[in-house]
């Protein structure tokens, strides 16, 4: 099973009969699956449809697409917008009389925005349905070349997050192994604290003291830990395999590392302890930050 990232970008020009045009999908992470369109006027269908597409292959990221299209210099008409023309002649020659300055010459009147309108030859509804079909098409293949990049970066994630759960069972094994030494630890520094406040021995309850140390090994015992912690590795790792969006599950998962985590550093009796929970929290911290790319 290969993973899907969340990130992803694609590009892809067609041409039809007299329209040319350029899809572009993007993506970006996301909690849920947020689609936005950027289409000219007049292509709701083909939105609607495109937009179904979308959702009927992808679960997670926030996506943008762009279409661009336009048509050959000869399927496009203009006209002139005489209203607005005549207005501007009016005031051109008004202003140039009462301020004596030359009056502005025709090509920079018609320069100005809406004063030439362009408007493209109207088609029948075969050639629109046409169009349409294509463009969907194209836009398919375009879904298609996105979804493969998002497949790649999926597979390079897959290697990173496998590889971080390898070394969280180093760290885990080493945990593992320091709690079988931490009774007698646990006792030895009891005994030594109690040698050094009191003089008379002869006083001492052996049975009491052991009572005391094994409180104190119980509190401190990560055995639980440790069993969660294999755990969720092998939970991670069956997750990584598995078909279909899996971030949210890793995203959980990767809560539950950092409540063992944050438990076995609490228990920590012994420095080395510590030290082996704070590696285990920054490997962690590391698993969440890919794992926020992963749909």
């Amino acid at each position: 099973m290969t993973l899907s990232s969340m990130t992803g970008f694609a590009r892809e020009a067609g041409a039809w009969n007299d329209y040319h045009w350029t899809w572009e999908i993007k993506s970006v992470n996301g909690r849920n699956l947020d689609v936005r369109f950027r289409m000219p006027i007049g292509l709701d269908a083909v939105e609607q449809a495109a937009r179904k597409i979308i959702k009927d292959h992808i679960a997670r990221g926030s996506i943008n697409v762009n279409l661009q299209l336009s048509r050959d210099a000869a399927s496009t008409a203009f006209k002139v917008n005489q209203e607005m023309l005549d207005i501007l002649v009016e005031v051109a020659i008004d202003t140039s009389m009462r301020n004596h300055l030359p009056q502005p010459s025709l090509d920079a009147l018609m320069g100005i925005r809406d004063v030439i309108q362009y408007i493209d030859k109207e088609e029948d509804e075969e050639t629109i349905l046409s169009r349409d079909k294509i463009l969907l098409k194209s836009f398919d293949s375009s879904l298609k070349s996105f979804m493969n990049v998002r497949d790649t970066e999926g597979s390079a994630l897959q290697i990173i997050l496998n590889d971080i759960l390898n070394d969280i069972e180093i760290f885990v094994k080493q945990a593992g192994e320091l709690a079988k030494e931490m009774p007698e630890i646990i006792k030895k520094r009891y005994m030594d604290k109690v040698n050094a406040l009191l003089d008379d021995k002869a006083g001492f309850d052996p049975d009491r003291i052991a009572q005391e140390v094994v409180l104190l090994a119980t509190k401190a015992d990560i055995k639980e830990e440790i069993d969660r912690l294999y755990a969720h590795i092998e939970a991670g790792r069956r997750y990584l395999k598995s078909d279909g969006q899996i971030g949210r599950k890793l995203d959980f998962l990767t809560q539950e590392f950092n409540r063992e985590a944050n438990t076995l550093c609490s228990k920590a009796s012994d420095i080395r302890l510590t030290e082996i929970g704070l590696s285990l929290k920054t490997l962690i911290d590391q698993f969440r930050e890919q794992v926020q790319n992963i749909e």
